[in-house]
Formats: structure tokens, C-alpha cells, sequence
């Protein structure tokens, strides 16, 4: 009970019935089983309809060995040392390898390999 319901009784407090409550609450325990069931069911179909959305939004980004891309300069520079006016993509760079869908080894256009995989999400291809 809420301290304004003391004072001025609202429909909850005036027609509260102690054994009506009870047996209420009984019922509910009774139906617990049979919520999670319903329960169960709705959340893999939750899960398919949040993929498909994902999904959807989704750019495929299909890069394969001797494109040339742009790598994101934040992510090279983490201390954030390079300034507001720095440009924000650094490059170009050619692929030098998929190691799988996603993930790639670089290189700079003077066959210098970067130490690093890069993922597709930091980069951007590069046209000329």
C-alpha cells in the first residue's frame, strides 16, 4: 500500500478481499508452468525476428585479396593523440590476405605487410 492510498482509499483498497487474494495467488502458482511454457516458445521467435532485422540492416562489405582500402585512424591511434582535424581514414592499402569472411591482413602499396588483422567493420574500400 502506498502512503497516498492511507489517506483517500482507492478501488484497490476498498475491494480487497484477503481470501479472493489467496486464492488468486494460488492460481497464478498454479499457472507458472504453463507461462513458461508460452515463454519458451515466443523468445526463439524473438530471436529469429531481432536476426532478420539485424540481418537486413546489415552492408556486406565483399572485399578479396588486391582490393585496395582505407583503414579507420581511430582505431591505429587509441590514446586519441591526433586531433579533431586529423582525417579520419588513412591509406591506401592492398589486401594482402582473407584469413576468413570479415578479417584481413594488409599491406601498403610499397609491399610493407601491417602487423595486424584488420576486420571489415575498420575498413572501406578504396576507388580510384
Amino acid at each position: 500500500m502506498i502512503p497516498v492510498e492511507i489517506g483517500m482509499h482507492s478501488p484497490r483498497v476498498v475491494h480487497f478481499n484477503e481470501t479472493n487474494n489467496e486464492e488468486g495467488l494460488r492460481n497464478l502458482i498454479d499457472l507458472v508452468e504453463e507461462l513458461r511454457d508460452k515463454t519458451v516458445i515466443r523468445v526463439p521467435a524473438y530471436q529469429q525476428r531481432v536476426s532478420r532485422y539485424y540481418n537486413n540492416n546489415v552492408n556486406p562489405r565483399p572485399l578479396k585479396e588486391g582490393d585496395l582500402v582505407l583503414r579507420n585512424a581511430e582505431i591505429v591511434d587509441p590514446a586519441g593523440t591526433r586531433g579533431k582535424l586529423a582525417p579520419n581514414w588513412e591509406g591506401p592499402y592492398k589486401v594482402k590476405r582473407v584469413l576468413r569472411p570479415g578479417t584481413f591482413k594488409l599491406e601498403t602499396l610499397g609491399s610493407r605487410e601491417i602487423p595486424r588483422a584488420w576486420n571489415a567493420e575498420h575498413l572501406r574500400k578504396y576507388y580510384q
